[in-house]
């Protein structure tokens, strides 16, 4: 099975936004995609695009990701931010994902990015294991935070 690996176009979003959602099942947050297919057609296919996006392809198929989109370091200038990496259940287990990560961090590069990052879960220990193995350093006293939308809409109405 040869997969290749090749970046996003338009016509792909709908395979992206079926991959978000098996991403979503297995991270245990199935009810947190809001995101359309338009969304996916008009942020990363538009004059200005917010992220791009590697995909693996066998055949037809679209079987597997690497969504990313640039950030700058005030330590380091220009990074990029792995937001998701995911390979279909039924195609894991045969080194596409393993290609979509080296197409990942070879674009960054190429593009002379300084720092590339990304978030996994704590009990994820396949995907902490593979990225220990390939040199990445797991930063353990740092947290991730976030607010949502309605986070925001709520702590700027407070007052």
């Amino acid at each position: 099975m040869k997969a290749i690996i090749r970046f996003a176009t338009v016509e792909d979003c709908s395979s992206i936004h079926q991959l978000i959602v098996e991403l979503s099942i297995f991270e245990r947050e199935p009810d947190q995609v809001i995101l359309r297919v338009e969304d996916l057609e008009k942020d990363g296919f538009s004059a200005n695009p917010l992220f791009q996006c590697l995909v693996a392809q066998v055949g037809n198929e679209i079987v597997g990701m690497a969504l990313f989109y640039p950030r700058y370091s005030t330590w380091r200038g220009p990074t990029l931010h792995l937001e998701d990496l995911i390979v279909k259940k039924e195609f894991t287990k045969k080194g596409i994902g393993t290609k979509l990560y080296m197409a990942f961090i070879e674009h960054a590069y190429v593009e002379k990015v300084q720092r590339i990052e990304w978030a996994v879960l704590d009990w994820n220990q396949n995907a902490i294991d593979f990225y220990k193995k390939s040199g990445a350093r797991l930063i353990d006293d740092w947290r991730i935070v976030q607010m949502t939308r309605k986070q925001m809409e709520s702590y700027l109405n407070a007052e």
